[in-house]
């Protein structure tokens, strides 16, 4: 394993920002200071201008392996990811076949094992007869993320809405269990109500179908479960000012039961980028008005919304509603009489990438700063999850790090797109920053936009 020398680099870590040099040796992180001498072989990196962050760990991606891989695989998705500095995944349970037993589980970190360029990490899955299985994941507090509810808004028999199953999983989970609330009946009667309009859905719909309601009522539900038993409750990706007032930040993070995600989507986009972008970015839960967006800048800032992620989950363009035409090429489906393709399009967008990016964008419209970006985005998830020997650059913590250029723009085009899926909804959105290097235990997995995939990344571990 080649040991690294970062010299004279701005480091960003636990709430300051200072300038020193940073050994890498044996996959670690050896020594932090100004001026360190070595007596071995090293390569060394001139980090001048640059600043080196802890590596993202993202808690909530589909990287679409086993049964969907037209769409995605753990390679090209955990490829992308290191492209964008983000080092470690955790990914959802939703592939086919779905991931209701241990022995699915264990398939897919074997998968991990042999083709991821990140860390990872999988969750169980549960439906509303597997309980006693997804409940087996407490054999494997140390080696396994949590279990994943999918509390509404999902497909087929991955909804849990059994509440004598909710209720058993809350009582008995010794795992931290990770919630996407939406609740399914209100979402089903909005959509009734908008079909009695008599005209074709289009994607500006989506917010009145799956509406504030909807994830209110369901993230409340899940808050009363937690609240019930004391379980460890994680809700993923909040998109609605009413749920803010469900979450606190009375107590620091390490006290928290039940803590709160937000996706870098919900930040970015509203409602009215539905004239421009349609189908592209129709997600559940669905991006919704503006004043939502400020209400979670608002939660994010003052710690009620405790980490950043992606629900990174890529689509091909055609099952986004696009048309291909006699020569091949996609195009947006255009606004027609029937709809723009609204109902049939998949919801969910590809973001790994561009994540770190595009907060950096944020850092520099003076949204946000660059150490609480790095605290939401690495810190908080490893504290979170509690995940060991990582999401910080401390002296004996594996070394997954990443170098940034906060002076050299980039620009997210169909060229420099790592997705299998081969685009983004940000296409031709220019970022103020680049991602130069990506360390991975040690390893330099991407350097100035190349890959050395000599090594794969390493199975997340959990100090619980």
């Amino acid at each position: 394993m080649h040991n690294y020398l970062i010299r004279n680099i701005s480091i960003v870590n636990e709430g300051k920002i200072i300038t020193a040099d940073l050994l890498l040796k044996n996959g670690r992180i050896e020594k932090i200071a100004k001026g360190i001498p070595v007596d071995f072989a090293v390569t060394e990196i001139n980090g001048e201008g640059k600043h080196l962050l802890p590596g993202v760990i993202d808690d909530q991606v589909h990287f679409r392996e086993p049964g969907l891989t037209h769409k995605a695989n753990i390679y090209t998705e955990a490829k992308a990811a290191v492209a964008g500095g983000v080092t470690s995944f955790m990914e959802m349970p939703n592939t086919l076949p779905p991931v209701f037993t241990q022995a699915l589980l264990e398939d897919k970190y074997a998968i991990g094992a042999r083709s991821s360029l990140a860390n990872y990490s999988f969750y169980m899955g549960t439906s509303n007869d597997n309980a006693e299985e997804a409940l087996r994941t407490n054999e494997k507090k140390k080696e396994v993320c949590g279990i994943k509810i999918f509390m509404g808004a999902s497909t087929g028999n991955l909804l849990v809405d059994n509440y004598l199953t909710l209720d058993k999983l809350f009582r008995e989970s010794e795992v931290l269990i990770a919630t996407h609330c939406e609740d399914e009946k209100i979402i089903r009667q909005n959509l009734e109500n908008i079909k009695k309009e008599n005209r074709g859905l289009v994607a500006a719909d989506h917010p009145r179908i799956r509406n504030e309601e909807a994830c209110f009522e369901s993230s409340l539900t899940a808050i009363q479960f937690a609240k019930k038993y004391g379980s460890r409750l994680h809700v993923f990706h909040l998109s609605t000012e009413k749920e803010m007032q469900l979450f606190s930040n009375l107590l620091p993070l390490e006290q928290k039961r039940i803590t709160a995600e937000v996706c870098v989507h919900h930040l970015h986009f509203t409602s009215d980028d539905y004239a421009t972008l349609g189908n592209r970015i129709k997600c559940n839960p669905a991006i919704k008005a503006p004043h939502n967006r400020e209400a979670l800048w608002k939660a994010l800032l003052d710690d009620r919304l405790d980490l950043i992620a992606t629900d990174h989950a890529p689509h091909t363009l055609e099952e986004k509603g696009w048309v291909r035409l006699e020569d091949g090429s996609l195009v947006p489906a255009p606004p027609a009489g029937e709809g723009d393709g609204y109902e049939k399009a998949h919801a969910g967008l590809p973001l790994v990438q561009h994540s770190l990016l595009l907060m950096l964008h944020y850092v520099r419209e003076g949204r946000i700063s660059l150490e609480k970006v790095v605290e939401k985005m690495s810190h908080a998830v490893a504290q979170c999850f509690r995940i060991a020997e990582r999401g910080y650059i401390r002296e004996g913590y594996w070394g997954d790090l990443v170098i940034v250029d906060l002076q050299q723009p980039s620009v997210v085009e169909k060229n420099n797109i790592l997705y299998k899926c081969g685009w983004s909804p940000l296409e031709g959105f220019r970022f103020p920053a680049t991602v130069t290097h990506t360390f991975v235990n040690g390893h330099l997995v991407y350097g100035n936009q190349g890959f050395d995939e000599s090594q794969w990344g390493h199975r997340l571990a959990f100090d619980l």
